[in-house]
């Protein structure tokens, strides 16, 4: 393997690991607040049609983009409403809300658009293009560096940046701010919290909220983005492929950085290499493209070390009168 076949595999690996890692640091806010969230890839799915739709009929991205958000920020103030006004069972909303976007946007594609349950294909202003970093051009001769800044570096869309730019702020906010002590804090002794006076509710909510607005976001790369509109079941599993990825990093954001990279270098991989002939041996390409979730399995099966969630996760929080 050369040096430019390299980094095409790396430069394929960040765009594929792009969803992942905003629906993974989406998973990180709301299950460091106490509440599980498995409908991740409900909302990336809902967002990513809605995104699509706005934007092929508008013709902006930008509103598309709103359009996702939007449509997320739905699914996730009905996980809240579930889950910590009426107490409801975390993990059973989770699954409807993946059910209902899974069943609501083919019906509503076919309505809208009658072509088989997707969106027309966006051109131009409806879709994301790839932003040529500085001097990206004029280093590209350069030896060892500017392949580098060309290939890898410069090139992504701007929602790329944005979501590698969102793990330090993450970080920073998490861990270095009065809002994300006391969101962690509510995750771990929602009592204590309580006590002190701070709403745990509120806290809980504004977790929710963040959640649907990454996951906004991650869906919209999907069909804008990644892709140039909306076919079924697009997310392909990303959401779920991303809890295994929070799980694996055990809810830290640097951490969730690297399991998405590991995710997407292996989707990076499938895609480019298929039939691999290992000394007479050719693996199926079925093998290649299932190595994600394969990997998914074996972090789920506990083969990482023990991860501990936060402690007050997945139980409602009834106030002691």
């Amino acid at each position: 393997m050369d040096f430019l076949t390299v980094l095409q595999v790396l430069d394929s690996t960040v765009r594929l690991s792009t969803p992942l890692l905003l629906a993974c640091l989406a998973g990180l806010f709301s299950e460091r607040a106490g509440i599980f969230d498995i409908g991740l890839e409900g909302k990336m799915l809902f967002a990513a049609f809605f995104s699509a739709a706005v934007a092929a009929v508008t013709g902006s991205v930008w509103l598309g983009l709103l359009a996702g958000i939007a449509a997320s920020m739905v699914l996730a103030g009905i996980h809240g409403l579930a889950s910590i006004t009426f107490r409801g069972n975390q993990l059973i909303s989770g699954v409807a809300i993946n059910f209902l976007a899974a069943g609501l946007t083919v019906v509503i594609a076919q309505d809208w658009f009658r072509q088989g349950g997707r969106t027309p294909s966006l051109l131009g202003g409806a879709r994301f293009e790839p932003v040529t970093l500085p001097f990206a051009e004029a280093l590209r001769g350069v030896p060892g560096l500017g392949p580098v800044y060309y290939e890898l570096i410069s090139g992504h869309t701007v929602l790329v940046y944005l979501a590698f730019a969102l793990v330090p702020a993450t970080w920073w906010l998490l861990y270095r701010t009065r809002f994300g002590l006391r969101l962690r804090a509510v995750g771990e002794n929602p009592a204590a919290v309580d006590t002190a006076g701070v709403s745990v509710i509120g806290l809980r909510f504004a977790a929710v909220a963040i959640c649907g607005v990454l996951c906004g976001i991650a869906g919209a790369y999907l069909a804008t983005a990644l892709q140039a509109g909306f076919v079924k079941d697009m997310t392909a599993g990303r959401g779920f492929i991303a809890l295994a990825a929070l799980i694996f990093a055990k809810w830290r954001p640097w951490y969730a950085l690297m399991a998405t990279m590991l995710f997407g270098f292996l989707q990076a991989i499938a895609l480019r290499y298929q039939n691999i002939d290992l000394g007479g041996v050719v693996v199926p390409v079925q093998v290649m493209d299932a190595l994600p979730y394969i990997l998914t399995v074996v972090i789920l099966a506990g083969f990482v070390g023990r991860a501990i969630p936060p402690r007050a996760g997945g139980e409602p929080y009834v106030k002691e009168r």
